[in-house]
């Protein structure tokens, strides 16, 4: 009988990390746990980065993050599974609105992949007008 190979292709996710409720160090850093468990390896992640609340007001300053994560899984089901992550660490479902956080975590990059659904889009449509995602994401690159 012959043995048919299978392989598993790997992709490239860039996910950003964002917390401004609680040890927010400690947030990422689970969050980041959290990936390698569910999603896949964690290769690399950006320095932690203080910033201002963006698009509201708040007191509390954020600490964000981007990493970068080899998974097997499709687009639709990483974005489940940092849903999972974000509700199992306390996130509250918000309609649309930007409010204070324990963790946020969102895919903006996947491979080279340009993708656009109602729950999903690829590349990220804001990372471009936002310094917390583009300083990590500079550091990652440049060690890339």
């Amino acid at each position: 009988m012959e043995e048919k190979l299978i392989s598993i292709k790997k992709h490239t996710v860039y996910i950003a990390l964002g917390s401004n409720i609680g040890d927010k160090s400690k947030n990422l850093s689970s969050a980041i746990e959290e990936i390698k468990t569910l999603i896949g390896e964690v290769t690399e992640v950006s320095s932690f980065f203080e910033n201002e609340p963006q698009g509201f007001e708040s007191n509390n300053i954020f600490v964000n993050a981007c990493l970068i994560c080899k998974t097997n899984l499709n687009p639709l089901a990483t974005l489940k599974e940092l849903k999972k992550i974000e509700k199992k660490m306390g996130r509250k479902k918000t309609n649309g609105v930007y409010e204070d956080r324990i963790i946020d975590l969102d895919i903006i990059f996947y491979d080279q992949l340009v993708f656009n659904s109602e729950k999903l889009t690829i590349p990220h449509k804001e990372y471009k007008n936002r310094n917390f995602i583009l300083i990590p994401l500079a550091e990652l690159t440049a060690n890339n």
